[in-house]
């Protein structure tokens, strides 16, 4: 019976499914508020799919806010731009990338729990379609320009993937 065991273990480890978004990373993430006296905040970064399969982040969790949503901007019938929860989330294709910039898509933080410091890392977890989950760690940035995204792979922060 033991060598049976033996036997099937590796291949019920075989039969597991893999995560729908396996080489997901981030690039030149950060997150700034608009004043010290804020009580929301955005992250801006560049979210990579290094896999072979398609992939949707869903949404995102973060303790410094009460909550953490995926947003964009869509303008009205009066041309006034507004910000919108997308609650389908945002698909990252294999091998491709999807943007979070300002004044298009982003991350929004929703009632910071404490101010967002100039240089503080702030940990966020992004929730994919299959329940799978990334984290990763983005630097405060409240001078940073629109447009200067940073490069590198992660800009320098780890990631780790997990359910």
């Amino acid at each position: 019976m033991f060598r049976t065991l033996l036997l099937a273990a590796p291949a019920a480890l075989l039969s597991l499914p893999a995560l729908a978004c396996d080489g997901f990373s981030v690039e030149g993430g950060y997150v700034r508020s608009s004043t010290a006296m804020s009580t929301s905040g955005a992250g801006f970064m560049t979210l990579v799919n290094n896999g072979d399969t398609d992939c949707r982040v869903v949404g995102a969790r973060t303790g410094a806010a009460a909550r953490a949503e995926l947003h964009t901007h869509q303008i009205d019938a009066n041309g006034v731009a507004r910000m919108i929860e997308v609650e389908e989330g945002f698909a990252i294709p294999a091998g491709g990338t999807h943007a979070l910039e300002r004044g298009a898509d982003h991350l929004m933080l929703m009632g910071l729990t404490a101010p967002l410091t100039q240089g503080e890392m702030v940990a966020v977890t992004f929730v994919f379609e299959d329940g799978s989950e990334a984290s990763a760690e983005l630097p405060v940035d409240n001078e940073r320009m629109p447009g200067a995204m940073g490069g590198g792979s992660m800009g320098g922060m780890g990631h780790s993937h997990g359910n």
